[in-house]
């Protein structure tokens, strides 16, 4: 099973277009923070799998990389209890 690159890009993709959908026209904005989040999957087994999770980001203190994590998971748990 090799790495599939292409799963990232639809997302990164997808976000831009988003962005660009909410903010055309908006001179006034800027990306900020940039943070990726991985799940890598290494089969163990014949149904087994371990898990890790990888991240990258560019932010340069970890309390602010730790607050963005936490009003992500915020924004998805709200997303959750709307739908």
């Amino acid at each position: 099973m090799a790495l599939d690159q292409a799963r990232i890009g639809e997302v990164v993709t997808g976000q831009m277009e988003a962005l660009e959908r909410d903010y055309e026209g908006d001179d006034d904005v800027e990306i900020g923070a940039v943070l990726t989040i991985v799940q890598v999957l290494k089969r163990e087994g014949e149904d087994e799998y371990a898990s890790s999770v990888r991240i990258r980001h560019n932010v340069s203190d970890p309390y602010t990389a730790i607050g963005l994590m936490r009003a992500a998971e915020q924004t998805v748990i709200q997303g959750f209890s709307a739908g």
